[in-house]
This record gives C-alpha cells, structure tokens and sequence, in this order.
C-alpha cells in the first residue's frame, strides 16, 4: 500500500488514508471498514509533466494542460494567484501539485471541513433540540398561567413546518392558552448578535444571516410577488407568518416592458408604534413582469422567532389571554415541559449545506460542534476552532495554515492549502462517513450549486464538487471520476481580482480530469 506524500517543507507525516480496496473507492458504498494506515515517509513527489503540454511553457512548467494555463491567462490571473492539487485516491503522488502548500481563501468549500467534522464527532443521525417549558402545568382550563419559555440549540432548520410540529406537541398536553411572556433562551450560543458585521455590508442580504441559537426559517422574509390570472392586480404573499408583520400592498398592474421590476417589488419595512411591523409595496408593477420572488433578511433574531412561534401558536387554535410579551432569559429550574422538538439529521442538513451553500446552516453547525463536544459552556467560535483542529490532529491532518473564522467560508480571514484540502478530501472518502459527505456535493451539470456547470460535457454527472466564490475568490474541491476507471480529487483554488473571470480554467481542469491524465 502507498500513501499521500509527506508535506516536505513541514517535514511531518501526512496520514490521509489509503483505501484496501477498489471496491471501497465506489460511489454508495459505506467505507465502515475503511481504516486509516500509517503513512510511510516518502520523497517530495515529482509532478508528471504532460509532453503534449510542452509546447506551453506554462503547461510544462505547472504540469496543467494548456486548456487551464490559456484560460487563466485569458481571464488575466498569473499563475502565482492559482494554486492546483490533482491526486488519484490512494496514489503515492500528484498528478498535478503548483503552489499547493500556499495558503488560500477558500471560499465555501470550507464547508467541508465544517461538515466533514460535523458528521464524524456528531454522527450523521445528530439532531438538534428546541423545548417549550412553562412556569407551571397548564391548569384543567388549559390556561398556562405563567411565562413560557423557547429553548433553541442551534437548529439550522428550524422552519415554519417544524415549529408547527413543537406546537402541535405542546398543545397535545392540553394547553390552550397562555397568560404570560414568551421568553428565549438562546444561551446556548455565546455573544449572539443579529448582524453586526457582514463581508460586505448587505446587512438584509440572506447569506449574511449571522448564527443564533434560537434561529428561525434563515431569519429571511421571502416576499412573491405575482399579477394575478386576470390581469387586474398584483398579489403578495409572504413566508414564514409572523404575528406582528403587516403587507400594505399598494402595487398597480400596468402594461407594458418589465424594466427595473427589483426597484417596485422591494418592500419598505417599518416598525410601527403600535409594535406590528408594516412591510410595504407602492408603484406600477407590469404584468410583462410576471412572478418574482424578493428575500429579505430583516428584524431581529428576537422578533422574527417571537412572531413565528405567536403566529404558529395562533394557527393551531391557541391563544393569549393577554397581549404576549418578548423576554430574553434562560428557562428556570423546575420549569414544566411543555414539548420538545428535534429537527431534521445532521445528515440531511449536511446535504442543504453542501449542495446549496447555505451560509448561516453552515455556520450554526461550526458552533454547534463545538458546544456539543466541549460542554464547558456555550458555543463560540474560539471553541469550535480548537475542537476542529484537535479533531485533525488526532487524525493525522494537522494544518498548521489553516484559519478558521466561521466555517462557512463567508470570510476574509479562513485559510487553508490546495495540499491540506486534497488531504482532508481522502481522509474523508476511506471514512465511515465518506458516502455521506460525497452524496452532499453538487454533481456537476446535474444539481445544487453546478447544475449549470458544463452540462453537455462528457464530465457531467462524474464529478462530484464544492464551489465556491467570493469577489477576488474562485475555488473548486472535492471528486472526479475519471473515465479510467478511477477517482481523482481535484482541488483548485484562484485568489486574485480576476477570479470572477476564470470559471473557464476551472471547468478546463475537470474536463482533463475526466478525460484521464497521462
């Protein structure tokens, strides 16, 4: 057996894994017997150059191909700004490795460190618990008469179905109505902020929702905006409910070109002094236009979950004997259990994470690893750094270079090698949760984030692949089947003021892949 190559420059042991068996480098199958073997010191790999390459100085130089280097060139990304590491699982060597140790803003495919972590210290069936207490037993009249108390610990997913779910049990115990405050307690989370920073300032933008204990459908209104069948007026409706949001809808169908349809369909949100919320629409909207959907990522974490769960508890026949109000506070020792809830397995949510991007999922599971493995308090992202990191080390895959700011890789400041990347990649294949984290990657040209990528190539539906873009970011990780036979990870990584233009290097790379090194 062979195993990844010794990082030289570190001199210390790479121990990704080799895989026994051909067998268990197959899609689908389980790798529960997959165990990693002791990495052997080796040489600095050589890079294989490619002789048809040669006329390319760049392409022999790298060992790319000249589709990859012509297309960077095009797009005006010099090769110092790319990195590239091209394996076969199992393989002693690369196949292509340039500036792979640097280290690189990864963009969201460092969501597979997030998730990989996730689903080996939590387990794939992991799910996350929200409770309803009282201050007391509802009384024989249902009265519950008393405060009530939401407890969250960080559910990624904790949409308007589920909450439905929590308060169809706690109205199961005969509750009817409540004579108190909803109180949250979102202690499980540390130093919980409702957007006070965001990579670029768009503070309504969903992808910049910030983590919360209590967080309720992504904190994100979803407005749709449609002209009716009979051409006379434009309709609203908005997702989730929430119990103090009013639409004033004030739109007129007109007739004619769309035109700029986001500067009407965007709505103002203004708290009024009564404490509801006012969310209005005024001007023309053509029909020419037709549905359209706006995402806004407004209120407070407070507000939104306290109107979400008055409105669900209302549409399940409950009611308030007064007017409910917002606390924040912990629930009390000996607090009465109303109903608890656990959401959606850690293994699906992974899917949504990888397959979609989804920030805020991301990073509620980057807290939550470390609140639920290091209990001496509640999550933060020191903590869950530290747990990360000596989960990789005890595997083998220390990373020195690696910089964790919130696991999503909506950031700055994360940072991790093309080289410690493809490590973490075969680690993750030979382990018993490798099925799981590869059934949540995008297929090329077939869904989630690259269901548009290369979709007439013969590469579509053999490349299994997290993306990820920031501006001045361009990234590519995760699998490639080759027609060969055989797997490949392939991890590129662009960081330059050009990335935006370089998808063509990228989709150059898997395509080659595909097509079978030399």
């Amino acid at each position: 057996m062979s195993a990844m190559p010794i990082r030289p420059s570190l001199l210390r042991r790479s121990l990704s894994p080799v895989i026994a068996t051909a067998a268990l480098l197959a899609f689908g199958l389980t790798g529960a017997q997959a165990k990693p073997v002791k990495s052997v010191k080796a040489t600095k790999p050589s890079v294989q150059r490619v002789s048809a390459e040669a006329a390319d100085p760049a392409a022999a130089r790298t060992g790319l191909p000249a589709t990859v280097t012509t297309a960077l060139r095009r797009a005006h990304v010099p090769l110092s700004a790319a990195s590239f590491y091209v394996i076969k699982v199992g393989a002693p060597r690369p196949r292509v490795s340039w500036n792979a140790e640097a280290p690189m803003n990864p963009a969201s495919t460092m969501k597979l460190v997030t998730t990989f972590a996730g689903l080996q210290l939590l387990g794939p069936d992991y799910r996350w618990l929200t409770s309803l207490y009282a201050d007391g037993q509802p009384g024989p009249d249902g009265v519950i008469n008393g405060n009530v108390y939401l407890r969250g610990r960080g559910d990624p997913k904790l949409v308007p179905e589920e909450m439905a779910k929590l308060v169809t049990t706690a109205r199961s115990t005969g509750a009817t109505a409540i004579n108190g405050d909803l109180v949250l307690d979102r202690s499980f989370f540390a130093d919980t902020q409702d957007n006070s920073y965001t990579i670029d300032g768009e503070t309504q933008r969903a992808y910049n929702v910030n983590p919360d204990a209590l967080l309720y459908a992504f904190k994100t209104l979803t407005f749709t905006i449609t002209p009716d069948a009979a051409g006379r007026a434009v309709d609203v409706a908005v997702t989730p409910a929430l119990a103090q949001l009013r639409v004033d809808n004030r739109l007129t169908l007109v007739n004619g070109r769309c035109g700029d349809w986001r500067a009407r369909a965007n709505p103002s949100i203004t708290p009024q002094s009564d404490g509801t919320i006012v969310a209005a629409f005024d001007g023309n909207y053509s029909a020419d236009c037709g549905e359209h959907v706006v995402n806004l990522a407004t209120l407070s974490h407070s507000d939104f979950i306290w109107g979400g769960f008055v409105a669900e508890w209302q549409a399940a026949g409950g009611r308030f004997v007064r007017p409910p109000g917002l606390r924040g506070g912990t629930v009390p020792r000996g607090a009465f259990l109303l109903a608890r809830h656990y959401g959606q397995p850690l293994g699906e949510i992974v899917r949504d994470i990888n397959k979609f991007s989804n920030n805020v999922m991301a990073r509620q599971l980057f807290l939550t690893i470390g609140a639920e493995i290091d209990r001496s308090g509640p999550a933060s992202t020191e903590k869950s750094t530290r747990v990360i990191k000596r989960w990789l080390s005890r595997q083998g895959l220390d990373m020195p270079d690696l910089v964790l700011e919130n696991g999503s890789g909506l950031s700055r400041e994360e940072r991790i090698s093309a080289y410690d990347m493809a490590r973490l990649l075969q680690q993750a294949l030979a382990s018993n949760v490798g099925p799981v984290l590869m059934d949540s990657l995008p297929i090329l040209g077939v869904d989630g984030t690259l269901r548009n990528r290369l979709t007439r190539a013969n590469a579509a539906g053999n490349a299994y692949l997290k993306t990820g873009t920031l501006q001045d970011v361009r990234a590519l990780a995760g699998y490639v089947d080759a027609l060969d036979g055989q797997r490949y990870v392939v991890v590129a990584y662009i960081n330059h003021p050009n990335a935006s233009g370089a998808q063509e290097a990228h989709d150059a790379l898997m395509q080659w892949v595909y097509k079978g090194t030399p």
